[in-house]
């Protein structure tokens, strides 16, 4: 998902070892075996014992049933929950988000909300079949989302059916979130430049560029930025962010 910004994290001195982050897709991920599992969230809730937990969230969502049984664990935790949405809850990270006992969102944060997607081969008869097959894990979610919020329920599902991003200020106004988080709270992770080398690297080699050739385009970029400003009079922790707002601004012409 194009949206989200893994860089985004909770403050520095917002992790005590009672607070679970979950800034990566939802469920395994196919593709590099990472991502956050139920398996993984039941392990940290068992070292966190009954007491309070800070969950902080950054996730374009994934699979639908790891996201109802991470929901379901900490709804079931006996202390209380609070969810921080930091950058975005969207999809089976936004039912995970219903489970705080305070929902607390950024106020340039999002939750996203549509219909459970998933990928089926098959004739007419089959894919006639799935439409009726899938409503039920829709009206799940919906339910979800109506017990925690108060929204109509058919609100909910028109909202659903359009895929809806619903922002910090938007979610607390509606119902959606209890409160906004103060901006001291969240700061960009150490790994944004990284993140941002990762998908220009992605669009040069979707044009048709061979790996090696992007990754020798982005040293050459990466080298000509130090050269030519070395750091302008920063230290090196406030060069950084500027390295990496260089990197996004290269993304964005490339995207036109």
């Amino acid at each position: 998902m194009s949206r989200w910004t893994p860089g985004i994290q909770a403050a520095a001195g917002d992790s005590p070892d009672n607070v679970i982050s979950i800034l990566d897709v939802i469920g395994e991920d196919w593709w590099t075996g990472e991502g956050v599992t139920a398996n993984r969230i039941a392990g940290a809730l068992r070292a966190i014992g009954d007491r309070d937990v800070v969950v902080n969230v950054n996730s374009p969502g994934g699979d639908m049933f790891d996201g109802v049984a991470i929901y379901n664990q900490l709804r079931m935790h006996p202390g209380r929950v609070t969810v921080n949405i930091l950058g975005m809850a969207a999809s089976a990270a936004s039912v995970i988000a219903m489970a705080g006992d305070e929902i607390r969102i950024g106020r340039p944060s999002f939750l996203m909300i549509h219909n459970c997607w998933c990928l089926a081969a098959g004739n007419r008869h089959d894919f006639a079949a799935l439409s009726e097959q899938m409503a039920p894990f829709d009206a799940a979610m919906a339910d979800v989302y109506q017990e925690r919020t108060g929204v109509d329920l058919k609100r909910i599902t028109s909202l659903m059916d359009k895929e809806s991003w619903i922002g910090g200020s938007v979610a607390v106004a509606d119902g959606w979130a209890d409160a906004l988080l103060e901006d001291s709270a969240i700061k960009q992770g150490s790994d944004t430049q990284a993140s941002a080398v990762r998908r220009i690297e992605a669009a040069l080699r979707a044009s048709g560029m061979p790996r090696s050739e992007a990754q020798r385009v982005l040293s050459e970029f990466k080298s000509g930025l130090s050269d030519s400003a070395g750091n302008g009079g920063l230290s090196d922790s406030a060069a950084k962010p500027v390295a990496a707002a260089s990197l996004q601004n290269l993304l964005n012409a490339m995207k036109g």
